[in-house]
């Protein structure tokens, strides 16, 4: 048997490229079958709207199906174990969203080690929060808002999709940084939040779905965008970190996959992505939401969810926060 194995052997070695040609064959076979994209979140959100923009144009460019499957529950992390645990042949992907790097300390105990456990692909966007606050408050600036809290300590209440969300987190480092003390108020996704806030049942609301509708029509007020710059979306709104400098906690959302999945597939799903992320078309629909294309190659991603995740365990730790 080694007889025949290392003749074999031989003769491959002989032939010039034959071992190159064969990670590039088996990339050219993927994807034969549909591939799934799983979503953490509910269907609507800022995740499941990215979630079904990639698997739009993916599906165009790969000539397979990319379905959009929704596994909610305890954060992300149920979509995460899907992932975790499916064959690392690249038919079953992650919507990798901001909250991957906050549990990493928001719970004390998880099945996985999202950074060991899940390969970088590819980034797809980064989404600005708004901060909204109801139009019976009476602020229109952030360092109105800011005045206002500290006249009024634990007498302004904030709303967020939920303990732990990227909202959340937003609103917390806000707290920190501009010294004030708010009370939040969680809830079970961000269009309740939003609901209760137009109501004025609550104050003030870091959010990412698109609201755009409800500024113009003065049903919220928004003071600022948390990202890093202006957003294309409300270029009339300003940054946060225009009052608070180094302010920022935009979301992001990216494709992931199981560890040991080929790296030529890897490469195929970057290159497809990036691919879209410079089609006018995609670049408008983004747009639409404030979102930015993150082009870029799976190293980039992988570093932006390290960065990220370091960031937001040390506000996590620093505020307290602790989900189980």
């Amino acid at each position: 048997m080694q007889l025949h194995r290392r003749r074999f052997l031989r003769l491959l070695a002989g032939v010039p490229g034959m071992l190159a040609v064969v990670p590039t064959a088996r990339a050219q076979a993927y994807p034969s079958r549909p591939v799934r994209l799983i979503v953490g979140f509910a269907a609507g959100g800022a995740p499941d709207i990215v979630a079904r923009l990639a698997g739009q144009w993916l599906s165009e460019r790969l000539g397979q199906q990319v379905v959009i499957e929704n596994r909610t529950g305890a954060g992300g992390n149920i979509a995460v174990e899907t992932v975790v645990n499916a064959p690392a042949d690249g038919y079953t992907l992650l919507l990798v969203p901001t909250a991957a790097a906050a549990n990493a300390a928001l719970y004390d105990k998880l099945s996985y080690n999202f950074i060991r456990d899940v390969a970088a692909v590819a980034g797809i966007a980064r989404v600005p929060n708004i901060m909204l606050v109801a139009p019976s408050l009476p602020v229109r600036s952030v360092p109105e808002f800011i005045a206002y809290a500290k006249a009024h300590p634990g007498k302004v209440n904030m709303a967020s999709p939920g303990i732990g969300s990227g909202p959340h987190l937003a609103g917390v480092l806000f707290a920190m940084m501009a010294g004030i003390d708010m009370v939040h108020v969680p809830y079970r996704g961000g269009m309740p939040a939003l609901t209760d806030l137009i109501a004025g049942q609550v104050q003030v609301l870091f959010v990412n779905v698109p609201v755009s509708d409800h500024i113009r029509a003065g049903r919220v007020r928004a003071l600022a965008v948390t990202s890093a710059m202006r957003s294309v979306a409300l270029p009339d709104v300003p940054t946060v970190s225009e009052f608070l400098p180094g302010y920022e906690a935009s979301a992001w959302f990216g494709i992931g996959a199981p560890r040991s999945t080929p790296v030529e597939i890897v490469d195929r799903l970057n290159k497809e992505v990036n691919v879209g992320l410079a089609d006018p078309t995609v670049k408008a629909r983004l747009a639409e939401f404030g979102g930015i294309g993150l082009a870029g190659s799976p190293e980039d991603f992988r570093r932006l969810i390290a960065d990220e995740t370091d960031k937001w365990g040390r506000v996590i730790r620093s505020a307290g926060i602790k989900l189980g």
